[in-house]
């Protein structure tokens, strides 16, 4: 019997492994899954600074402990997988980004929400700790991005994913690996390495993913080498939620195709 191709399931900011367990459900009877909480988030380890370069050396030892397997990061995820994959292409095999960050958070539309959710965040840091923590994990405000967010009208499935991000969404360790992780994931976008990832590339977009727009998923997925992408309808940014089913589908579609 041949060995399972491993893949490596990187969760999004603010999530945890516990996000992508509805793909994960889908994928399991076909890969041998990998899907750790990356540092400062859930069990993840706690490191000195929440930087790029600390996410890309958490995953590469992680990733040495496999041969070649397949990467997917989902949204913040994916900045954290495209850049490691733009350094060390021959540690992996494929790549997939699902709800790429394709664009920079701090520009466009969306910029001057970007500019309040970090002074959000920096309220937070500066209270004591447990007040910061607090302030940053209060029901209100976990349940206003989830609205944003979410796109589907279906109330069992809105029912879950306010329950999802309600126990899991506030498991950061603190106030400041937070916001240190919040200034890393606006800092940067998989548009910065796209043109230096020679890794086969797969991009899974949201039709209403308003994070990083249609348009620009399409401008992004231009810039690889060697990468496609699969659009799916009439969902936003939380495809992992929402329409897991496509997502898998995709995933093994693309792996089967490569």
């Amino acid at each position: 019997m041949s060995q399972k191709p491993t893949l490596i399931m990187i969760h999004g900011f603010r999530g945890t492994r516990e996000g992508l367990d509805l793909i994960a459900r889908r994928l399991k009877k076909d890969y041998e899954l990998v899907v750790p909480d990356l540092p400062g988030f859930g069990d993840g380890p706690s490191v000195t600074t929440y930087t790029l370069d600390s996410y890309i050396s958490f995953l590469r030892d992680l990733i040495s402990q496999h041969t070649q397997p397949i990467l997917l990061g989902h949204s913040f995820g994916s900045i954290i997988c495209a850049a490691y994959a733009a350094k060390y292409p021959n540690m992996i095999s494929r790549l997939i980004l699902v709800n790429p960050i394709g664009a920079p958070a701090l520009e466009g539309p969306r910029g001057l929400l970007s500019k309040i959710a970090v002074a959000y965040y920096w309220v937070g840091k500066k209270l004591p700790a447990k007040t910061g923590k607090s302030w940053l994990s209060s029901k209100p405000s976990v349940l206003i991005m989830s609205n944003v967010m979410a796109k589907t009208k279906d109330k069992t499935t809105r029912a879950y994913i306010h329950r999802q991000h309600l126990q899991h969404f506030s498991r950061f360790h603190s106030a400041r690996s937070v916001y240190e992780g919040f200034l890393t994931s606006i800092s940067h976008s998989v548009r910065d390495v796209a043109s230096h990832i020679t890794t086969p590339t797969l991009l899974i977009a949201g039709e209403l993913d308003d994070i990083t727009p249609i348009e620009k998923q399409t401008e992004l997925v231009k810039l690889f080498p060697h990468a496609r992408l699969v659009v799916i309808e009439n969902v936003g940014h939380l495809t992992h939620y929402e329409t897991p089913e496509q997502v898998a589908a995709a995933v093994q579609s693309f792996i089967k195709e490569v």
